[in-house]
């Protein structure tokens, strides 16, 4: 499955799971910015091209976290311990090396293992959510190195924060 914008080729496509494809294009907010881009099968017919919103994966987290608190609970553990890795992308070279996909799916290979059951419960599955999280953490640093919004998200959906604030900073712009 082949994503195209119909702009500009992607910098790397990825299946994952046979279910989801994600595609990392050019941004344009810098020579570093990267854009998102993913489909997903649905009944056995291909999505259009998305760009994730961060209300998406929120609300596959907050099912997750109905089906199962505590392991949800540890898997925003992990998100924030990555969150907290996670650095911009200050040069070509950089970014060559942070967007391999082998590097990308070796980093977290223990933990989509760990974590697998948790993504039998909502829309997403582990390996999907950690690509795409990865992915957006990068490119939110990248565009803005001192952002918190995908932290202050991640640690909202953890306390269990009313869902009116966690909606609020999911789809503040």
């Amino acid at each position: 499955m082949v994503i195209n914008n119909g702009t500009t080729s992607p910098l790397f496509v990825t299946p994952v799971n046979g279910k989801f494809v994600i595609a990392v294009y050019q941004g344009s907010f810098s020579k570093h910015d990267i854009w998102i881009k993913y489909r997903q099968k649905v009944r056995g017919k291909w999505s259009r091209i998305r760009t994730p919103k961060h209300i998406h994966w929120t609300v596959d987290i907050l099912i997750k976290m109905h089906e199962d608190p505590e392991q949800t609970k540890q898997f925003l553990d992990f998100l924030i311990s990555v969150w907290e890795k996670t650095s911009p992308i200050h040069t070509t070279e950089e970014r060559k090396e942070i967007l391999k996909l082998k590097n990308l799916l070796i980093m977290n290979e223990k933990e989509m293992k760990f974590y697998k059951s948790l993504g039998e419960k909502g829309e997403y599955s582990i390996k999907f959510l950690i690509l795409l999280a990865r992915l957006l953490m990068i490119q939110e640093k990248t565009n803005l190195e001192k952002a918190f919004m995908f932290k202050d998200l991640l640690e909202a959906l953890k306390k269990g924060d009313d869902i009116f604030r966690v909606v609020s900073i999911a789809t503040h712009r």
